[in-house]
C-alpha cells in the first residue's frame, strides 16, 4: 500500500537541532500533535501534516501527498521560528554564571521555542490542566477525530472555536476532558461571540494580552504564559509549573517563595528571553540532567 506522504528531503536551511533538541522540542511539552514513528517524527498544525527525521546531521522532511510543498515548506519555517536566532539568544542567558542552567543549555543545545497557532495553543493547553503529555495529546487527537476537519493523509485537524462552541459540553466530557470540558465549552462560546477577540489578544503588549487570556474560564497564570510563549513568540513569558517552580525552589535555593516572587526572580534573573531559560530547565529537570542533589 503506497505511503500517504511524498517522498524525503534535505531542509536546507533547517534549524541547527541536535537529535536530542529535536526530540525535546517536539516532544518536550510545547505542542501536542507530534508522535514518534521509528526513526521519524509525525506532527499536524493548523492544516499541515509533515514528517521529520534527523540522521547524519541532517533534518529530512516529508509532506502528506495533496498537499502544496510550497506552502507546506513555509509553514515549517514559521512554525520552527526560523527568523529567530536562538544561537544568539542562548548567549545572552546567564548560563556563564549559573552552572545549573550551563548543565541545561549544555545537553540540550538547539533546543527552540515553537511558534504555533495561537489558538491551537490556546485549546491544547486548556486540555492541559493536572495532565501527563500523553495524555494531553490522546485528548487532543480525541477531539480532532471527533470534531475536527479531514487532513490530506486522512487524519483530522484540531477543531475551531465555532465548532467546539456548537458541539456542547457532553460531547467534549466524552474526550476524556472532564472538569476542563465545562471549561473549554465556556471558552468556545465566548470566543465564537467575539470575532477578532484572539487575534487582538495574540497582537497586544504582553502584560496586556496575558490580562486578556486570564479572562477566560479555566486560564490561569501558567496556561497563560504558556499560551504567550509557544502561540505568539513572547519569550519573556516565565510558565511555572511544579518541575520549574521545584527547580526554581531547590537548585536556587528560594525555598518559601511565592509564584510572584519567583515570577520576579526569573524576569530579573533570566532576563528579557526568561522563557527560553524556563524551556531549557524544564527540560533538564525531567530528563535528569541536573544534579540530583540539588532538586531533593
Amino acid at each position: 500500500m503506497p505511503s500517504p506522504f511524498g517522498p524525503w528531503q534535505v531542509w536546507q536551511d533547517a534549524p541547527p537541532f541536535t537529535a536530542v533538541s529535536l526530540v525535546e522540542t517536539l516532544d518536550g511539552g510545547q505542542a501536542f500533535r507530534w508522535r514518534r514513528s521509528g526513526d521519524f517524527f509525525e506532527g499536524r498544525w493548523g492544516r499541515h501534516v509533515v514528517r521529520l527525521r534527523y540522521a547524519a546531521g541532517q533534518l529530512g522532511y516529508a509532506v502528506a501527498e495533496g498537499s502544496d510543498t510550497a506552502t507546506t515548506e513555509q509553514a515549517l519555517r514559521t512554525y520552527f521560528a526560523t527568523g529567530t536566532d536562538f544561537e544568539a539568544l542562548t548567549e545572552t542567558l546567564p548560563w556563564r554564571s549559573d552552572p545549573v542552567l550551563a548543565a541545561a543549555v549544555q545537553h540540550f543545545r538547539g533546543l527552540r521555542i515553537l511558534r504555533q497557532p495561537f489558538s491551537e495553543t490556546l485549546f491544547c493547553f486548556l486540555c492541559s490542566s493536572t495532565k501527563q503529555i500523553p495524555q494531553i495529546k490522546t485528548i487532543c487527537e480525541t477531539v480532532a477525530r471527533d470534531l475536527g476537519e479531514p487532513l490530506a493523509d486522512g487524519s483530522h485537524a484540531l477543531p475551531g472555536w465555532d465548532a467546539l462552541a456548537e458541539c456542547g459540553e457532553p460531547r467534549l466530557r466524552a474526550a476524556k476532558l472532564g472538569y476542563r470540558a465545562r471549561y473549554i465549552h465556556q471558552t468556545a462560546r465566548f470566543l465564537a461571540s467575539q470575532p477578532g477577540w484572539l487575534e487582538a489578544t495574540e497582537a497586544a503588549p504582553t502584560e496586556e494580552a496575558r490580562a486578556r487570556l486570564l479572562e477566560l474560564p479555566g486560564v490561569g497564570r501558567k496556561i497563560a504564559d504558556c499560551v504567550l510563549l509557544f502561540g505568539a513568540g513572547r519569550l519573556e513569558a516565565f510558565p511555572i509549573d511544579t518541575w520549574v517552580e521545584k527547580i526554581l525552589t531547590c537548585a536556587y535555593q528560594l525555598q518559601g517563595w511565592k509564584l510572584p516572587q519567583l515570577q520576579d526572580f526569573a524576569r530579573i534573573h533570566f532576563g528579557e528571553t526568561a522563557g527560553y531559560a524556563q524551556q531549557y530547565l524544564f527540560a533538564a529537570a525531567r530528563a535528569g540532567v541536573i544534579a540530583q542533589h540539588k532538586l531533593d
